[in-house]
Formats: C-alpha cells, structure tokens, sequence
C-alpha cells in the first residue's frame, strides 16, 4: 500500500499537543485564549484584561455597613513571537505519522516549549514577594526540607492561595537533592514505588511536585544598610535614605515594624511582611518599587479592603534584605498555578500561501506555515506562537530557595 503524505494540518495537530505536554510548568500554569483574537488574527501587542480577586471587609454587629465593591484588573500583553524553523523533505512527509512525530517534532516542540517556558519563568522576576527558605546559623542558603515547604504552604494559607492542585516547581537539582531527604513521605506505597524507581516526587506536603530544566537561578543585589524616608507612606513606592549597595528585581526585604496580615481575616501573622524589588536600583538610590502595596488599617486601626500589613512603616525604619547580599541560588517556588497566567493569540495565515494551518489546544494556538524555496529546492517550514505572561496573582507563589 503506497503510504500517505503527511499534511501542514496533521503537522500542526500533532506539534501544538507536544508543545503542551512536554513542559511541565507550562502545562501546569493558567492558560487563557481571547475568541477575540481568534476572529482576525492576533497582532502583536494585543492586550487581554485579567480580573484579580475581590476583597471585602466584615462588619459586626446589626448595623449595615455598606462598602463599595472595588473590583481590580491588570493587563497581559501578548508581545512575544517564538518560532521553529526547519526544511521538511518530501522523504520526511511520507514517514508514518508517529515516526515523524518522534524524530522530527518531539525535539522541535520540546525545545520551543522550553523556550517559552523560560521567557515566562524570567517575567516572574519581580513578582513573587513571599519567600521562604532553610538557613543555616550564619543565614547562608541551605537545601530545603520537608518542614521548608511546609512553612512556604503557611505563607500561600495566609495569602488565601486556592488549596486545591498546589505545585512545587524544582530545578533538577533541587529536585534530586529534595526526592533523597524526602524519600518515603509519599503516600501511598504505590506512589513511594514510582518515587523510587523514577527518582522524582510526585503527591507530598500538600503539593503536586514538578521538576522544569527552565528554573532559573537568582544573583542578590549587594545591599547592605537602608531605612525609610518619611512616615505613613503607602502604595507601591518607597522613600528610603540613600541605600549603601544594589538591589535587583526578585530581591526581597523586610521593614522593621511592618507585619504581614492575614488576606481573609486582616490580622497580623506575626511575620513581617515580605516585600519584592520589582525594578533594580543602584547604590545611593532614594526610592524603592515594590511588591505588594503597602495598605495599613485605617487611622482608626480598623481592616480596609486589600490590607496587606499591619502599619505604615515608620521613618527611620530600618530595611532588610531576606538572603545574604551578592549569593546565587536556585528559584523553585510552591504556587497555584491561578498566579501565572499564560495568553496566547492566532497569528494571522498569509492570504497568498497555500500550505498553512493554525490550531488551538488546551487554550494555546499555534500557526504552520510551509513554502517552496526554488533557489534552495526545499520546502521550509515554520511552527510560531504568540503569547504573553504575566503573574497576575504573585502572592499566590512562595520562592523555596536552593544553595547552587
């Protein structure tokens, strides 16, 4: 029987499937897809709008309190066009489809997927404030443990992170070091079995466990000495004293005085707040970006909508780096995947190419393209996604650091 051509359609079907399942961290993110988009094509730029959750205040007592419901949005722009470009033989598109799929579009998709993963675990730099790692005496960076990621479960509790399908991404070498200590605390024993005859976890501490070569790695700013600049500040800016050393996006400090409050019932955790530098500044530097906004009480010290610590911090207040200043350390971090959300858009099909196809599959479009090259008689070809990222919800993910 003579054998079938593969098709740009059957291509592309079978890629956009890869693409989804051979990454773990895209696969267990928030993906999202506009129908708007998928109308006229996508244009690089397009901008979807991403509700963030309410927050109300309760109120004891008969007497009514009404308050205004202040519903909050932020933007994701999808700004990002990665591709794969490769020549196909006619040779190759007489393959059995799984024979194609594996020699050609299983290392194709794996390295595009990773890519894109990459891009958007780099965007999440400057986002995640809550952080929570094992240290030594000295304060130096150690592997985590089990109570680790126990303790970075209590800081997604007391930020009202979704409980159900938690994940905890791991860089492989964390993930190698972390299934050792942890080993038999999967439950049950089949479970155990297939941590020990695969080397990874999988169900534990209350999360699902991931491992993603896209883990990056943080470098701390060398910041050594700083304190706050006028009182009652609020908001996301802060007035410091000239800062002694740097502070980069992804570092986290502490106010003295500045307590986190719980998200649900507005009373302090008896921690203090952990904030991230959002834009890196240099030595001498007057101003700080953070994350999140500082929202006290109200001057009567009553809970207000959104609170996030329990006071303003006063002037003077000394600031804090979380890490030890100039260390580098492997950024896995526990999270419900609601705080990375994902978008992504068809891209248009050219009205004078014969050979295209574009797909959508679980939430992520992808466009093929194939054309003749007389001066080089081959056939090119191109698989390209466009997306955004962006971590709508950073308070939902806590850093578990690694020493490197």
């Amino acid at each position: 029987m003579a054998n079938n051509i593969i098709t740009i359609s059957m291509i592309t079907r079978e890629a956009i499937e890869l693409f989804v399942n051979s990454n773990a961290f895209i696969k267990n993110i928030d993906r999202q897809f506009d129908d708007e988009f998928g109308r006229s094509g996508a244009k690089i730029g397009s901008q979807l709008r991403i509700r963030l959750p309410n927050d109300f205040v309760v109120t004891s007592g008969p007497g009514v309190s009404v308050q205004d419901t202040a519903e909050q949005q932020t933007v994701l722009t999808m700004s990002t066009q990665q591709h794969v470009d490769v020549s196909f033989s006619q040779a190759d598109l007489l393959l059995s489809l799984d024979d194609f799929s594996e020699r050609i579009l299983l290392p194709m998709m794996n390295n595009l997927a990773g890519s894109v993963a990459q891009t958007i675990m780099t965007n999440t730099e400057g986002a995640i404030a809550n952080i929570q790692a094992n240290l030594d005496a000295a304060g130096n960076i150690q592997t985590p443990n089990a109570g680790t990621y126990l303790q970075a479960r209590a800081r997604l509790n007391d930020n009202s992170a979704p409980m159900p399908a938690r994940k905890v991404i791991n860089d492989p070498w964390t993930e190698a070091r972390v299934v050792q200590s942890l080993t038999g605390l999967l439950n049950p024993s089949s479970a155990i079995s297939e941590q020990y005859y695969e080397g990874v976890m999988y169900r534990a501490l209350g999360f699902t466990w991931f491992m993603d070569q896209t883990v990056i790695k943080h470098t701390t700013g060398t910041f050594s000495a700083g304190t706050v600049s006028g009182a009652n500040q609020t908001g996301t800016n802060l007035v410091t004293s000239a800062i002694t050393g740097t502070l980069l996006a992804g570092d986290v400090i502490t106010i003295a005085g500045v307590n986190a409050v719980n998200r649900v019932t507005k009373q302090t955790t008896g921690l203090l707040r952990q904030f991230v530098v959002t834009v890196s500044v240099a030595t001498s530097a007057t101003a700080l970006t953070l994350y999140p906004s500082l929202i006290p009480p109200s001057s009567g010290g009553l809970p207000v909508q959104y609170q996030t610590v329990t006071a303003s911090p006063a002037s003077g207040a000394a600031i804090s780096l979380y890490t030890l200043a100039s260390t580098v350390w492997r950024r896995n971090f526990a999270y419900a995947p609601q705080m990375i959300t994902m978008a992504t858009g068809d891209l248009p099909i050219p009205a004078n190419l014969q050979q295209s196809a574009r797909h959508r599959y679980d939430n992520v479009s992808m466009r093929s393209l194939t054309q003749y090259q007389i001066g080089t008689d081959q056939e090119i070809s191109r698989l390209d996604v466009l997306f955004g990222s962006l971590s709508p919800r950073p308070e939902w993910g806590c850093i578990v650091p690694d020493v490197v």
